[in-house]
């Protein structure tokens, strides 16, 4: 892969996921001790019905450990529901590895977490996860009935609003490429905020459109992100999720997480007329009409790309606005925000809030449908790349899958068995070279 190529792959920075954490089926202690915990399974993938066994491994520095046990439990994500530990216990260490053994009786995840204490000093921990029919999990709930006709509104109530961008040029540190800040009017309570870059002298319809996306948090717009999708030889744009003025000292945006956004992800979450989520998806949509509305676009190719929360605007992204042609949703949030219904844990934020009877709240579970990237998926036809962290405990697995089930597009997912909520460098290289493939391709094809 050229040096381009990685260095576009690149822009999916940690720094826009909830939590730039990645788990491996092996966690050292400072003893050097370390626990080992892989599926039987290479691809960690099993149908409904079949038995899974985790094989657990302990070693002394290089040395395997052969006397002692280790405790493991092996539970579907649900904390705090002892109904949903499937097996635990103590095994009894060996020459060959421990097996820790568990029938999945349904499409879903469950992981294995297991613990090994040592004579002296502290114990060490490891996690591993397996899928069990994952392509037949289902949504948890239907999509509204008026979905659709929800967010045809908005739109409408959208496009009365004049695009009438306005650009700042900024130092893009190439010469070949011209970079601006960029604030465009919305309906849902604030600006697109981002930047904007394009090769410098390209030719009217020429090029593709690529737009980047935000994890959770409150940041300003990043511009490294808009140079070097440009660089890769596209009008490309990075919004921040908030609609927030770019390139502000950081006690900017801390002021802003502490105050006026603290929690975002709760506010109106009662109404499907006040809830964050709303606004933030507009946005897509009116970035993607400040895209397209640019004299260099090809009128063809619109790429949405984002982890996380940004993942899950992706997803949205595609759904709401045919324009879009493919999606890149690394480890995605804001899907299958009603997954207790079906028995499942709900994916981030947690959404729906629950009842002191231990209910998800009705007013709040109603709400949440019409944000739901799962109910998007469903409506989206652009082509696909997808993620999946098999313990990911912020986006968990079923959450992603039910999303990634119900694209109908052309779609390919990433499976990571060992992967907690993480965009490492092989998924971010992937990522890009898939965008960067799909727009040869639809390039060549499209006459």
């Amino acid at each position: 892969m050229n040096s381009l190529v990685l260095n576009a792959a690149r822009l999916i920075t940690i720094a826009t996921l909830v939590h730039a954490t990645s788990m491996t089926g092996a966690l050292h202690a400072a003893d050097e001790y370390s626990v080992t915990v892989t599926a039987d399974h290479q691809d960690a993938i099993y149908e409904a019905g079949q038995q899974a066994a985790f094989l657990i491994t302990v070693k002394h520095g290089d040395q395997p450990v052969s006397d002692g046990t280790v405790k493991y439990t092996i539970d579907d994500f649900t904390r705090g529901n002892q109904s949903a530990v499937f097996a635990e216990g103590e095994l009894t260490l060996g020459k060959d590895p421990s097996r820790a053994v568990i029938r999945g009786d349904k499409a879903g995840f469950l992981r294995c977490q297991v613990t090994y204490q040592p004579d002296q000093g502290k114990a060490v921990n490891a996690i591993a996860g397996a899928a069990f029919s994952p392509a037949q999990i289902a949504p948890s709930l239907p999509v509204p009935d008026d979905f659709d006709e929800f967010w045809s509104d908005q739109k409408r109530q959208l496009a009365e609003i004049p695009i009438n961008p306005k650009l700042t040029p900024v130092d893009s540190g190439d010469a070949a490429i011209e970079s601006y800040d960029v604030q465009v009017p919305c309906w849902g309570g604030a600006p697109v905020s981002g930047y904007f870059a394009k090769p410098k002298s390209a030719a009217a319809k020429s090029l593709p459109a690529i737009l980047w996306v935000h994890g959770a948090g409150v940041r300003s717009s990043i511009l490294s992100n808009a140079v070097r999708g440009a660089q890769s030889g596209m009008l490309s744009m990075d919004i921040n999720a908030h609609g927030l003025a770019n390139g502000k000292p950081d006690d900017f945006y801390a002021q802003a997480s502490s105050g006026p956004l603290k929690n975002y992800r709760s506010i109106g979450r009662q109404d499907r007329n006040t809830i964050y989520f709303r606004g933030m998806f507009l946005r897509l949509v009116r970035a993607i009409d400040f895209l397209a509305a640019q004299p260099e676009w090809n009128g063809r190719e619109i790429v949405v790309i984002g982890h996380s929360q940004g993942g899950g605007q992706a997803i949205a992204a595609g759904g709401l606005d045919p324009r879009v042609t493919m999606i890149a949703a690394g480890v995605p949030a804001i899907c299958d925000h009603s997954g207790v219904i079906a028995g499942r844990v709900n994916g981030w934020p947690k959404l729906v809030p629950m009842t002191d009877d231990g209910v998800p709240d009705p007013s709040g579970l109603e709400a949440s449908r019409y944000v739901d990237a799962v109910n998007f998926a469903s409506r989206c036809q652009a082509q696909a790349i997808m993620s999946v962290g098999f313990i990911d405990s912020v986006c968990p697995p079923s959450s992603c899958y039910a999303a990634y089930n119900a694209l109908q597009g052309p779609k390919r997912i990433l499976h990571e068995p060992l992967m907690g909520h993480a965009a490492p460098p092989h998924i971010q290289d992937a990522f890009f070279q898939s965008v960067l493939d799909h727009v040869k391709l639809s390039s060549v094809e499209t006459p």
